[in-house]
């Protein structure tokens, strides 16, 4: 992070998603500088005093070099602004228009392409997939007998299928077929992407599950996949930055920003390769998200009609798997329900968040590993001051716990991603408090606040910890509600 001063805004788009820059009215420039020196954690503790913070001190907390944020109000981008710098020690400053990788944005994105097949008559959503697929096949077991892998079952995460997400492949080193990828073979440096229980029955996040849905997209329509999306979604709407191309470019390299470590060090040859591109390749800027929100949210309302219709729309808000719909992860109800996704790739984070009938939304990206729980503390701003109804600081207590159970739960966990490599967790305790760290890979440093002897959450995430028991001994851990992992004993 730079020392010198950043001016309030780099770039700055008023208008509906017209990409006309300007000046914001002085109304808009207060609720920017509310939003700016309102950061907030996700969570306020009864009987504590609240705790503010100015974007660039959590920049400088989390180690992000830059962040580019665009805010939807009244169905316009009310204002989109860019800052700091692309790459750690260097004076490129981040715009409204730099490019970042969106990680799993991706995916949601990519699912309304499928839709438009779907709409078109080319796919079935609830046809098994291996019907239509001719370069690879889900291989049949006993989990597939009766229940057959969907496009509706991928597209929600519940499709039995494994490999949570992708590390994608550093500058110079090979890169594999998506059907390498998707049978673990080299150079593929994920495991193969297989159906271990019954499609249906669960609900397990698995980016494995839309390389499936990539590759049949591709089959049927013949067309590469970058043009297939560029040419269903990214011009209709208009998403003129953005690229699903994978490696980037390098007519484009410069307008892009660096990834950084969570130390805040360059990702080594800047950012790393995703041939798995419908679930994680997507290239894009804070404007091009708000562009495509506000087109949906017209969509929604029956006023457009450019990328699919109203009705295959709205399809895809009906719940159909632990708060997913199709490709969206929902929230709340009625004029209140939010759409959104957030997205993580080797040095970059991300969030996409709409409201269907608000006319309400925030685009953040960022390129840093730590951005994930920035880009929280960001939002806790932005519902603040635009009064969005399902994002309000939520207040917590906390309850003391003794000694001897803190000792009880220290420990290093393993955390399981079902197919990917395993990320260790440990749990330690200093001066008689909790804290939790990843040794390797996306959880950031975070104390931990008790509920009870055995549930906690995270005072900086928000994220609910549980401490899983068996005879009386602890013996696992369950993060987010969903993320298990085991204890490690030492032999």
């Amino acid at each position: 992070m730079t020392a010198r001063a950043w001016p309030l805004l780099l770039a700055v788009v008023a208008g509906c998603g017209s990409g006309s820059t300007g000046v914001p009215p002085l109304e808009d420039v207060a609720r920017i500088d509310r939003v700016l020196g309102g950061l907030r954690p996700v969570i306020a503790i009864k009987g504590e005093p609240p705790l503010r913070w100015t974007l660039a001190d959590r920049m400088t907390h989390y180690r992000v070099p830059g962040i580019s944020i665009a805010v939807i109000d009244s169905g316009r981008i009310a204002w989109a602004s860019g800052y700091d710098v692309k790459a750690a020690g260097g004076a490129d400053s981040v715009t409204a228009e730099t490019l970042f990788q969106a990680g799993s944005i991706s995916k949601p994105t990519f699912a309304l392409a499928v839709m438009r097949l779907v709409q078109d008559g080319k796919l079935d959503l609830d046809e098994d997939v291996n019907l239509k697929l001719t370069s690879w096949k889900v291989p049949e077991n006993r989990f597939t007998a009766a229940n057959k892998v969907t496009l509706r079952r991928i597209l929600s995460h519940s499709a039995g299928l494994t490999v949570h997400g992708f590390p994608g492949y550093p500058v110079g080193a090979p890169v594999p077929t998506v059907p390498q990828i998707l049978d673990g073979e080299q150079p593929a440096n994920t495991g193969p992407v297989r159906v271990d229980t019954f499609p249906g029955a669960i609900s397990r996040y698995s980016g494995g599950g839309t390389t499936v849905a990539m590759l049949l997209a591709t089959d049927v329509t013949q067309i590469p996949f970058p043009a297939l999306m560029r040419r269903m979604v990214l011009e209709p709407a208009g998403m003129k930055h953005s690229t699903y191309e994978q490696p980037l470019p390098a007519a484009l390299a410069a307008a892009a920003a660096s990834g950084h470590t969570s130390r805040g060090t360059i990702v080594p040859g800047r950012y790393h390769t995703y041939p798995e591109m419908a679930a994680a390749g997507l290239w894009t800027t804070a404007v091009d998200l708000a562009k495509l929100a506000i087109e949906l949210q017209a969509t929604y309302a029956g006023r457009s009609s450019k990328v699919i219709d109203p009705a295959t729309f709205k399809a895809m808000l009906v719940p159909q798997k632990a708060g997913f719909g199709i490709g969206y992860h929902l929230q709340g109800s009625g004029p209140d329900l939010e759409f959104a996704h957030d997205g993580a790739d080797e040095g970059f984070t991300a969030l996409f968040l709409a409201f269907s009938e608000r006319g309400q939304g925030l685009m953040v990206m960022t390129n840093g590993d730590g951005g994930a729980l920035l880009i929280g503390e960001v939002i806790e701003s932005v519902a603040a001051e635009y009064r969005w109804p399902a994002d309000e600081q939520s207040e917590r207590t906390v309850v003391p716990v003794e000694a001897t159970t803190l000792a009880e739960i220290a420990g290093d966990y393993q955390i399981d991603f079902g197919g990917a490599e395993p990320v260790v967790v440990s749990v330690t305790v200093e001066d008689g408090k909790l804290y939790l760290e990843a040794k390797a890979g996306p959880f950031r440093r975070d104390r931990l606040l008790a509920d009870s002897d055995s549930t906690f959450f995270g005072r900086e995430s928000g994220h609910p910890v549980q401490f899983d028991r068996a005879k009386g001994r602890v013996v696992g851990i369950t993060m987010g509600g969903s993320l298990r992992g085991r204890k490690i004993v030492p032999r």
